[in-house]
C-alpha cells in the first residue's frame, strides 16, 4: 500500500453535490474519507457509495462554524480513521438577496459557514499535518468571488477564501503542507437550483441559458470540480501551493 493510499481525508459539506463527488473521488484514489456534514444522517448515501466500492468512510455530523463541534469531529476522525492529512473545506450555504434586502443574519450565516468554518476546520487539522510533515488543504472558492448580483455575502466570503488560502500556503509550506483553492463556475447542484428558483427560472432553463455563456457550451458537474480537487490533494502536487484554479469551462477575468 502506498503512502497516498494511507492518507485520511476530511471533506466538509460532503452529503451531496461537489462535496459528495469529492469524497467519492478521493476514496477511489485509496484515501479513507470522513464525510462531514451538518446532519450525520444525510451523509449515509455518500458513505455507502464509498464502502460499496471497497473504500473506507465514516459519516460525521458537525456544524463547521461551532468550535467545540469541530474539535470533537476532528478528534473522532483521528480516532476512527487515523490522523487526517487532507482537508477539503467545501461546506457552504446561500442566503442570496440584493444588498438593501439582505439581513445582518443572512450576512453572518454565510460568513460563519464559509470563512469561520474553514478557519476552524483548518486550525483543528493542521496539527496532524505538521506532525506528519505532509498536508493538503483545498478550499472551495467560487467564480462569484469576482462579483455576482444578489450575492454580496457569498461573493465576499468566496473572495475571502482566496486570501485565506494564500496565507495558509505561506504559513504552512515549511511543514510540507500545501493550500490551494478551487473556484467553480456554474456547477449543476442543489445550490445552483436554489439560485434558479430565486430568479424565477426553471432549473433546466437556467442551465441552458448559462451554457450559452460558457466557452465549452455546457454547465459543470460536481465531478469536474472533484477532479481538480483530487489533483491538489495528491503527492505529485507538492510544489503547487497558494493557487486559485477556476473550474468554469473557460477563462474568467
Amino acid at each position: 500500500m502506498s503512502t497516498t493510499e494511507q492518507r485520511v481525508a476530511i471533506v466538509t459539506g460532503a452529503a451531496r453535490g461537489i462535496g459528495a463527488a469529492t469524497a467519492v473521488r478521493l476514496a477511489a484514489e485509496g484515501r479513507a474519507v470522513a464525510v462531514l456534514d451538518l446532519d450525520e444522517g444525510a451523509c449515509k448515501d455518500t458513505v455507502e457509495t464509498i464502502t460499496a466500492a471497497g473504500g473506507r468512510a465514516v459519516a460525521v455530523g458537525a456544524d463547521v462554524s461551532d468550535e467545540a463541534q469541530v474539535e470533537a469531529a476532528v478528534a473522532r476522525v483521528a480516532e476512527e480513521l487515523g490522523a487526517p492529512t487532507v482537508l477539503v473545506n467545501n461546506a457552504g450555504v446561500l442566503r442570496d438577496n440584493l444588498l438593501f434586502k439582505m439581513s445582518a443574519a443572512d450576512w453572518d450565516t454565510v460568513m460563519a459557514v464559509h470563512l469561520r468554518g474553514a478557519f476552524l476546520m483548518t486550525r483543528a487539522v493542521q496539527k496532524y499535518m505538521v506532525d506528519a510533515k505532509f498536508g493538503r488543504v483545498v478550499n472551495l472558492s467560487s467564480s462569484s468571488a469576482l462579483g455576482n448580483r444578489g450575492q454580496v455575502n457569498y461573493s465576499a466570503a468566496k473572495a475571502g477564501m482566496q486570501g485565506f488560502t494564500k496565507t495558509l500556503a505561506i504559513e504552512l509550506g515549511k511543514f510540507g503542507v500545501t493550500a490551494n483553492a478551487v473556484a467553480p463556475g456554474f456547477i449543476a447542484t442543489d445550490m445552483t437550483a436554489a439560485t434558479a428558483a430565486r430568479v424565477g427560472m426553471g432549473f433546466e432553463e437556467f442551465q441552458a441559458a448559462a451554457a450559452t455563456q460558457i466557452p465549452v457550451q455546457r454547465v459543470g458537474r460536481p465531478e469536474d470540480v472533484a477532479n481538480a480537487i483530487a489533483f491538489f490533494t495528491g503527492d505529485d502536487a507538492g510544489f503547487v501551493s497558494g493557487q486559485v484554479l477556476y473550474v468554469a469551462g473557460g477563462p474568467l477575468d
